[in-house]
């Protein structure tokens, strides 16, 4: 029988290989690992495990931590440990992957029961009990057991999910309307994860399990140091957001995917979408009611967020509020305060760096802020981004005494931007698209992906942006983020979730003919299979359903249609 030809991309060079041959013995036979072990790779830029077999000529990438793709990997196997120890350890209950958390992973393990009012009962785990949980770990992990891969019958894993207490994921399969399923397995473990697994728990020596609220955070390895976990962040606002939307889907019923396709094939899925959005609106006048009770020393709003987590939309929806108070919102854009192109910092690759706090031109702004906040009149810029250079044409600005500043921009929650302005006048709001819906007990949802649909949406709407340029672009914008945002979110005096929980059937509508359309040659394919991956557990909303979302909704600022 002929050998295969493979382009292996880490050499470079063809490889003839035996048919049937594996990914891992391909790897081995290459001499590939060394001190970053290979997690996975992409075949053909698509994400296979190591066991794979190759039958046919394919161009393939072996991939460490260091890809988004083989953290994913790392992360999905660990989960898979930690669910095997906790099941064994506490049989009658079940563990519950939450949502994530800037240290990694917020787990509990919860009673099979909810509380009346349909919230989790959490088992409230002791640090000595962790301490036994991250030992039994370690222990699995160094006896090097494999991870496996079979196919059974929808009711063969109804029947095992049933048996683990696992009833979203029961509820799940049951949606999906296919006959039989992959499932991973881990000695006499069985589960479903969205994505491949390492070949084995000894690759998985980086962990840790700290406390954290009702539950525990599973901390995973640093990007770019896999000897040591993510720092330990007790980010106390955030978590609190998380866990008040978490509770939120647990009441409205919505625990996980399935339950949410259950409402939209039974037709529900409207009166949700009215909740949900009726929730937001008691968010805005709640925000607007602190600005408010804060009216005889605040005149200055700011608004953080990510990219894509509706900052627009959040600004103007919170100065209606404001309006409703009797406060006059005047807006003031802090992207007409830049720096002249000339002045603009570099990266380190030589480019501009619009978005270092250097690009600002932060004596213009804290000169002006206080010169509005002393009463005076003050002309303000208009940055012409063609030109690179600031000009002042007469659009004068004075606040009077029910007026109140609305500004929003990526460093409006770092102190370092207004040092010179009294910070008992300024009111910082952060949000951000907060997702705590989960696929199932064991498989969360990133909020990162969340936003990277909806900017998809709106910037191939608004801006004709192909879908392959928002996916390759993600990771710079995600960088940005980590330096920039991130790291200052506590700084905020409120929090808004602009996450809906009927989002996802939405942005499944517009968004997986845009994934459709991306060849599998482009650099973008692995991503866009990933999502479709991910898209494909959930049912879409239909055109009349979409129509029910309300024009004022936030989501209208990336699928057309708002009136704000």
């Amino acid at each position: 029988m002929e050998d295969i030809r493979i382009y292996c991309e880490n050499i470079k060079a063809y490889e003839k290989v035996a048919l049937g041959t594996t990914l891992s013995q391909l790897c081995a036979s290459l001499g590939l690992g060394g001190e970053e072990p290979v997690l996975a790779a992409l075949v053909d830029n698509k994400l296979k495990s190591l066991d794979y077999k190759i039958i046919n000529p394919h161009n393939v990438r072996f991939i460490g931590y260091d890809h988004p793709d083989g953290r994913r990997t790392y992360i999905r196997s660990l989960c898979f440990v930690l669910q095997k120890v906790i099941r064994e350890m506490y049989p009658d209950k079940v563990l519950v992957i939450d949502y994530s958390l800037p240290s990694g992973l917020y787990c509990e393990v919860r009673e099979i029961r909810p509380m009346e009012d349909g919230r989790p009962c959490v088992y409230f785990i002791t640090d000595e009990e962790l301490e036994k949980v991250e030992a039994r770990m370690r222990e699995v992990i160094a006896t090097d057991i494999p991870f496996g891969k079979t196919m059974l019958s929808l009711e063969e894993c109804c029947r095992i999910y049933e048996h683990n207490n696992q009833p979203e994921k029961v509820r799940l399969l049951k949606t999906l309307g296919r006959f039989n399923y992959n499932v991973y397995t881990l000695g006499d473990q069985v589960d479903t994860f969205y994505g491949p697994l390492v070949p084995s728990t000894g690759m998985l020596n980086t962990f840790n399990i700290a406390g954290y609220n009702n539950g525990f955070c599973l901390q995973y390895p640093m990007d770019g140091d896999t000897d040591r976990v993510l720092p330990l962040k007790r980010q106390s606002k955030l978590a609190t957001a998380l866990k008040e939307h978490s509770d939120w889907c647990s009441i409205m019923g919505i625990r996980g995917v399935g339950k949410l396709n259950d409402r939209v094939l039974s037709g529900k899925i409207v009166d949700l979408i009215n909740l949900s959005e009726a929730l937001h609106e008691r968010k805005y006048a709640d925000i607007a009611d602190q600005i408010y009770a804060r009216r005889g020393s605040v005149k200055i709003v700011f608004i953080a967020g990510p990219s894509s987590s509706g900052k627009t939309s959040t600004s103007k929806r919170l100065a209606l509020q404001c309006r409703i108070l009797g406060l006059n919102p005047r807006v003031i854009e802090l992207d007409n305060y830049f720096v002249d192109r000339e002045f603009t910092p570099r990266d380190e690759n030589g480019e501009y760096d619009f978005e270092a706090l250097g690009a600002m031109d932060l004596e213009l702004l804290g000169t002006q802020l206080n010169d509005l906040l002393a009463g005076k009149e003050v002309e303000l810029p208009r940055f012409d981004f063609k030109d690179g250079c600031k000009y002042f044409e007469g659009n004068m600005m004075q606040l009077h005494e029910k007026d109140i500043l609305i500004m929003e921009g990526i460093h409006a929650l770092n102190p370092a931007m207004i040092p010179g302005v009294d910070p008992s006048k300024v009111f910082r709001v952060y949000a951000s698209a907060l997702t705590s819906l989960s696929i199932d007990e064991n498989n969360n949802i990133s909020t990162s992906d969340n936003r990277m649909l909806r900017r998809m949406i709106r910037d191939n709407r608004t801006r004709g942006v192909i879908p392959e340029d928002t996916i390759m672009r993600w990771q710079s914008v995600r960088r940005g983020e980590n330096r920039n945002i991130f790291p200052f979110q506590e700084n905020a005096d409120a929090i808004f979730n602009s996450a809906h929980i009927f989002e996802l059937p939405v942005l499944k509508y517009y968004a997986e003919p845009l994934l459709r359309r991306i060849s599998p040659s482009s650099p973008a394919y692995t991503e866009a299979s990933r999502m479709l991956k991910f898209l494909d557990c959930i049912v879409a909303l239909s055109p009349a359903e979409i129509a029910a979302i309300p024009p004022t909704s936030i989501l209208r600022e990336f699928i057309a249609g708002q009136t704000l």
